[in-house]
């Protein structure tokens, strides 16, 4: 049990006896700490039901609040329960978390299944700057969640099956160049597009024959499927490439193909069902009235009022659309994994696909936790979206080559004597590091500009502080004498350093939790970033090795926790921490 709940228990039995009836009360990490570490309003919005009067029931609470061993509390303000907590406390919680390897981090999540879809590229296609989001977020949420004790299920659903393909069935046949296949596969295939695509547009001709090509492969031809899984294997090849570096890893490659033979079907249950209705030769899902329009995904306003917005899940020709592989996914997932979650990451644009998708799930009886877990974009320093000189996306395998060559040239200027193989793992290191940092750091709703020179600076909120952080905790056990073992020291804090130093440590096991309420990495990076500052003030403040005994060891031992701490989340992160800069 976390401190904070250990707030939450107590102040609920108070309540109880107060009350005279079972009452639970939130406690949070008080945000200026000249008021105290944990503060609830628990006393105001129970007097507001009542009609008492605040301060006089927050009295009663307290006269009845037993805080042995933890603390004190006081009434601010109208009615505001803070808590302080006495720094024996603090000691006694850290040094229970140094014997304890989840560091305080409940398993919350502990017998539920969840599904995260993300990065999810096009097949032939470079992954560029725009799938920084979606893999580095998603990644990190399914760290996260499995360190929460989650079954984690990591499904990359590929583009694998579309009308490209038509072009590049075209092109494979009549322009490709074997060496260049070899040599780097997806440069090529997008070659290939690119030139079918543009001699479509002197050639209607040739758009006719993409097509038919595209029917050919749908139909299952021979050749065409042959082409297909190549182009699919080729591909898959050079996007494990780029996530091997970032340490992304999936559990399944379940693409759009793998559902098609679920599609038909899929299509006469819903008209069966009476989900969907034919309109103009298309099926289609309507409103069914349940909810206000401003509230039903399936109504639009326009200058006329509200209106009919439907998804199409089969064409009148026949064709089948993204809503229909989706469901097709969602029936797969529910049906097959027994998931209790779903999480897609995918960019803000796509929100009304999502609120569309989960509204036709329901309505279907497919019932689960599903969410759209959207994010903004990534703009250049002109504040607009992240393109090269010649306006196409940039390439995320660009961006990672250039981190780590930025990352090399700063190491090389900050530490010259380090043997260059030892110096291009710690450029890989903090430059990929440094790359996932700059995108966990901020809000994921929010745009941001990508800055070089910002995520890669050894001070400031970044990854190189961190890693360095944990480097110079690291540095100061390289120089003992004696192995040196923390769970065998008794801690004892002292100096206002050493008080706030392990007050964060033992947050961290408050803070994890909190990161799947709304899906916010940042809310962990924050924290690093705050525990970091908290240990340069303390090691500034309280000398370590040149302090007796027991102080010494007492000292080391939060040296320690804080290098653990750092490291666990930032492998949270997806980051990890090299041991030299």
């Amino acid at each position: 049990m976390t401190l904070l709940q250990e707030l939450e228990s107590r102040l609920a039995a108070a309540l109880t006896t107060v009350l005279g009836e079972p009452a639970a009360a939130a406690v949070t990490a008080a945000a200026d700490l000249r008021f105290g570490d944990y503060q609830s309003n628990a006393a105001m919005v129970l007097a507001k039901q009542r009609k008492a009067n605040p301060r006089a029931l927050a009295q009663e609470i307290i006269d009845q609040l037993d805080l042995t061993d933890l603390g004190s509390a006081e009434i601010a303000g109208p009615g505001f329960l803070n808590f302080r907590i006495l720094p024996s406390a603090y000691a006694a919680r850290a040094a229970a978390l140094i014997r304890d390897e989840r560091l305080g981090v409940p398993a919350s999540g502990a017998g539920r299944t969840v599904v995260v879809d993300f990065s999810a590229p096009n097949v032939a296609k470079p992954m560029h700057v725009g799938h920084i989001r979606s893999t580095i977020i998603g990644d990190s949420l399914a760290r996260i969640a499995r360190f929460l004790g989650f079954k984690v299920i990591a499904d990359n659903h590929i583009g694998d099956w579309g009308t490209q393909f038509g072009m590049i069935l075209v092109g494979w046949k009549t322009l490709l160049n074997a060496e260049a296949l070899e040599a780097d596969p997806i440069t090529e295939l997008v070659r290939v597009y690119r030139d079918i695509n543009a001699a479509t547009q002197a050639d209607p001709t040739l758009l006719e024959t993409c097509k038919t090509e595209l029917v050919k492969l749908q139909a299952g031809d021979a050749e065409n499927l042959a082409i297909w899984r190549q182009c699919i294997e080729l591909s898959k090849r050079g996007l494990q490439k780029i996530y091997a570096r970032l340490d992304v890893t999936f559990d399944h490659w379940l693409g759009e193909s793998y559902y098609n033979e679920r599609l038909a079907g899929l299509v006469d249950e819903f008209l069966e069902q009476g989900i969907a209705r034919v309109s103009n030769g298309a099926v289609c899902i309507f409103s069914d009235g349940s909810q206000p329009p401003a509230d039903d995904p399936f109504m639009v306003h326009k200058e006329d009022g509200w209106t009919d917005n439907p998804a199409i899940i089969r064409k009148a020709d026949g064709g089948f659309l993204y809503a229909t592989t989706d469901l097709a996914t969602i029936q797969f997932r529910i049906d097959e994994w027994q998931a209790d979650h779903v999480w897609y990451v995918v960019g803000v644009p796509q929100q009304l696909h999502f609120r569309q998708l989960f509204e036709a799930a329901a309505r279907w009886g497919k019932t689960g936790d599903f969410r759209h877990i959207g994010f903004g974009s990534i703009l250049g320093d002109d504040r607009k979206l992240m393109k090269t000189r010649s306006g196409d996306n940039v390439q995320l395998s660009d961006v990672l080559a250039e981190a780590v060559e930025r990352a090399a040239a700063v190491i090389a200027e900050k530490n010259p004597g380090l043997p260059a193989e030892e110096a291009a793992v710690i450029a890989e290191t903090v430059g990929i590091g440094a790359v996932k940092f700059a995108e966990l750091s901020q809000n994921r709703l929010t745009d941001y500009v990508f800055s070089w020179d910002r995520m890669l600076a050894l001070s400031g909120d970044t990854a190189p502080y961190l890693q360095y952080s944990h480097v110079r905790i690291r540095s100061i056990f390289r120089k003992l004498e004696e192995p040196f073992d923390a769970a065998a020291c008794a801690i004892v804090l002292g100096e206002s350093e050493e008080i706030h130093l392990a007050r964060l440590l033992v947050r961290f096991g408050e803070v994890v939790p909190t990161i799947l309420e709304d899906f916010r990495p940042n809310l962990l990076a924050n924290y690093l970033l705050e525990l970091a500052r908290a240990f340069h003030s303390f090691f500034e403040a309280c000398p370590v090795l040149k302090t007796a005994e027991p102080l010494r060891s007492s000292r080391l031992a939060l040296c320690e926790l804080t290098s653990r701490t750092l490291q666990q989340g930032l492998s949270l992160l997806g980051i990890k921490v090299p041991d030299k800069m």
